[in-house]
């Protein structure tokens, strides 16, 4: 007969040990790139923000969360936060109340380079996005 101690732990192993890891960790830099976008939507951020500050943050190398999130999401840290900026300044030109250089500055984007990386990434520069969704 086997008497269980306290040393021994039952729990159900759903999910190995790497991949809840890997989770908290998505979790986390979600968090974070969700507060940065919402420091640039309101015009309070003091700048864009590499992965080194994101990794920083986390206390992990840089490599580590690239790898992570590209393991459990299957994008890279750099696409995931074009994604988010993109939603933003979306969020701002359809608003409507700001110019869209003001909105590039706010972005912290020169408005020439917010252009391209918008145009990039709709087809259409900001202002014909405004204009075709009134």
């Amino acid at each position: 007969m086997r008497m269980n101690t306290h040393h021994e732990r039952h729990f159900a192993p759903t999910k190995t040990p790497s991949t809840l890891r890997q989770q908290e960790i998505v979790e986390a830099y979600l968090a974070l790139l969700d507060a940065h976008m919402h420091e640039l939507r309101l015009g309070e951020a003091d700048g864009t923000h590499s992965i080194e500050y994101f990794a920083e943050k986390l206390h992990m190398h840089p490599r580590h969360l690239s790898n992570t999130l590209h393991e459990s999401l299957g994008q890279s840290p750099c696409d995931l936060y074009e994604q988010r900026l993109l939603e933003v300044a979306k969020e701002l030109i359809l608003a409507g109340t700001q110019p869209i250089a003001h909105i590039a500055r706010q972005m912290h984007y020169d408005p020439s380079n917010f252009g391209k990386f918008f145009k990039h990434y709709t087809g259409l520069t900001p202002m014909q996005f405004r204009k075709g969704n009134p």
